[in-house]
This record gives C-alpha cells, sequence and structure tokens, in this order.
C-alpha cells in the first residue's frame, strides 16, 4: 500500500508473467497504468474480459468483484486510488 487516509486508499499492483490474482474485490476506484497491460478479467458469474491498456492511461471503475490475469510474459504494474465513502456521507 502507498497510501491510506479517511477518503482514498492507494495500492501499487503488480502481476508478474502469467500471472493470475485470486477472486477479490475493490470499492470504486481509479487505475493509472504504469506499463502496458494485456490482461484478463474473470468475473464472479464465470464471464472473462479481456483489457488491453497503454501505459500512462487511467480507467475508472465502479467496484465489484474480479480475479485479475496477466496474459503476457512481461509484469505490468498499476497505481490504483481507491475511494472511500467520506465520514457522514449518505449510504
Amino acid at each position: 500500500m502507498e497510501c491510506e487516509n479517511d477518503q482514498v486508499r492507494v495500492l501499487r499492483i503488480t502481476y508478474g508473467p502469467h500471472e493470475k490474482s485470486v477472486m477479490h474485490e475493490h470499492p470504486p476506484n481509479l487505475a493509472v497504468f504504469l506499463t502496458d497491460v494485456h490482461g484478463r478479467f474473470t468475473l464472479p458469474d464465470g464471464k472473462t474480459v479481456d483489457a488491453n491498456m497503454k501505459a500512462g492511461s487511467t480507467q475508472w471503475d465502479p467496484g465489484g468483484k474480479h480475479r485479475p490475469e496477466n496474459l503476457t510474459d512481461k509484469p505490468f504494474e498499476l497505481v490504483v486510488v481507491e475511494l472511500k465513502r467520506p465520514t457522514g456521507a449518505a449510504k
């Protein structure tokens, strides 16, 4: 983890060549891709979504569960900024 406070949690994420993660969940977040990415996300219902991102690009994600997988022979790296609900915010 790079940083955390009451409003955000910032994660630096690296996946090695052909590495698969476990099914996990993120709240709403913004991803900043530090390297090119060719990956696949498996969703809880078994559907898959391929992702191809260029280094320096960004992507908004509303959050949810997924299992990421690196489909290449090279590692990839990104920074994820997870948004937290401000104290006293409506639910």
